[in-house]
């Protein structure tokens, strides 16, 4: 499955959130030889904003995020790097 692909997967579920910004970033180069990533599996960044998080520790922002891609994971993304916010 190619790297688009996956994104456009991310950012469909993540848009339930209403982010005021979302970026998802293909690391799946830099770990290139990774156990996970020999079946093709891929690794992503989301730096994302959201209302949603007001009031969460980043623990609570990262379930929120987890929840909503959880069936994607360990395939076609074997690793997800969350950096959540709040609004300011």
């Amino acid at each position: 499955m190619p790297a688009e692909q996956r994104i456009q997967m991310l950012t469909e579920r993540l848009r339930a959130l209403n982010p005021t910004h979302l970026e998802i970033i293909d690391e799946s180069h830099m770990h290139i030889g990774h156990e996970g990533a020999k079946d093709g599996a891929g690794h992503f960044r989301v730096i994302i904003a959201s209302e949603q998080f007001k009031g969460l520790a980043p623990l609570g922002r990262h379930r929120l995020v987890y929840e909503l891609v959880d069936d994607l994971i360990p395939y076609p993304i074997h690793a997800l790097a969350i950096q959540a916010k709040p609004n300011p």
